[in-house]
């Protein structure tokens, strides 16, 4: 027994229709039913502390360090300056003694980053 072939359209695009449907009403169904927590429930009594994402926290702590007229060099000239170092430590590594340069260099900014996050999250 031979099978008919079925082309896409119009034999096919009212299952494929009516399978995306049911799919789009089940999610819609699951969605309603069980909604996602939107945050942190607010607390109005307590005083606002904000705090970034972890991966800026070096950042936050450098606020602190550079207070006033010094928080432009704290937050821009700095962090470029360690941009900029680990965007040249691929040309310091020629030979041997750059090679020694360019992993204390890196591992000078990993260790500054890290401590600086460290503190941040104890408020030191």
């Amino acid at each position: 027994m031979a099978k008919k072939k079925m082309r896409l359209y119009p034999e096919y695009l009212p299952y494929v229709a009516a399978s995306a449907f049911i799919a789009f009403e089940l999610l819609l169904a699951v969605a309603l039913l069980f909604p996602p927590r939107a945050g942190q429930a607010i607390d109005f009594v307590s005083r606002f502390t904000p705090k970034p994402e972890w991966y800026f926290l070096w950042l936050y702590q450098l606020l602190r360090y550079f207070p006033g007229r010094w928080t432009f060099f704290g937050t821009v000239i700095m962090p470029l300056v360690f941009i900029s170092l680990l965007v040249f430590i691929p040309y310091m590594d020629k030979d041997g003694r750059g090679r020694k340069i360019a992993v204390v260099a890196g591992l000078f900014l990993l260790a500054s980053a890290v401590t600086l996050s460290i503190l941040s999250v104890f408020n030191l």
